[in-house]
């Protein structure tokens, strides 16, 4: 006699499922996980993702085209995957553009990157409003073109009173040289009496650091088979879930996407704890 054929896990009738899914949507009006990823339940969906988008040179180069070219189908997959993630109630994703560090790249190469950001930026501004998503640059603006920093500043304040999901970009970031800039700023008002030293708490130093007001990522996810975090939000991300994949960001696809929050999904977040019924060893 042949086994029952194991049916597919659906949450669909879950009512703790749809308690979630209801609350996605307050924040993310097209979300729909129960359709997109129905074996996992919405509340294993993490809250803020964030991506090293790596490999765009070496996607392009093993093509034989030059990196830029590589720069060019990484912003198409940029858009892809922050439309899926609204679709799948993720209410936060940041994304690390251009590193500090990044300025020792060729200089044709940088002009060109600061020319698709003005891009993307200018371009999506009207976007971003009609999907209630509120756009955030993290990093210093010293150092961006002009035109770069004016149209960063015009998009975050048109945007900065939705109540939509949030899009943040890392550009010309660092997080030693963020966590320094926090820590100025406090020893300053330190300085002049303001705070007693004493209080200086974990809530104080995230409050002055740039993701101000941005719950911490749940999920941090590299591409193109490095595994490390190099200088991005090292406070941030103290308890994020790692994923790497060796997929190029390219061909970072919704497939692709969803793989790495099913991966998420099946990892147990304990924060330094234990699993209830379990026992310290």
């Amino acid at each position: 006699m042949e086994a029952a054929a194991t049916l597919p896990v659906s949450y669909a009738n879950d009512p703790s499922a749809l308690e979630v899914v209801a609350r996605m949507k307050r924040v993310c009006h097209k979300a729909d996980p129960l359709n997109l990823l129905p074996d996992v339940h919405p509340e294993r969906i993490p809250r803020h993702i964030a991506f090293i988008m790596d490999g765009n040179g070496r996607w392009a180069q093993e093509r034989g085209f030059p990196r830029i070219f590589g720069h060019r189908n990484g912003a198409a997959a940029v858009r892809t995957t922050v439309e899926e993630c609204g679709r799948l109630g993720v209410e936060c994703v940041t994304l690390y553009s251009f590193s500090m560090e990044n300025w020792r790249r060729p200089q044709l190469e940088i002009d060109a990157l600061m020319a698709m950001c003005l891009m993307y930026v200018e371009g999506e501004r009207e976007a971003f409003i009609r999907e209630r998503i509120r756009f955030k640059v993290l990093g210093q603006r010293e150092g961006l073109p002009q035109e770069v920093i004016d149209a960063i500043d015009r998009t975050e304040e048109a945007t900065a009173n939705l109540g939509g999901p949030t899009l943040c970009i890392a550009l010309n970031y660092g997080a030693r040289a963020e966590i320094i800039a926090a820590t100025q700023k406090i020893a300053a008002r330190a300085r002049l009496g303001e705070i007693d030293p004493a209080m200086i708490d974990e809530d104080m130093i995230s409050a002055n650091l740039t993701t101000a007001g941005v719950p911490d990522p749940d999920l941090l996810v590299r591409t193109a088979g490095e595994q490390r975090i190099s200088n991005f939000l090292l406070w941030q991300l103290s308890y994020a879930e790692l994923y790497f994949t060796p997929v190029y960001w390219p061909d970072f696809t919704i497939p692709e996407l969803h793989k790495a929050i099913r991966a998420f999904a099946s990892r147990s977040r304990r924060f330094g704890g234990l699993e209830v019924g379990t026992a310290a060893t």
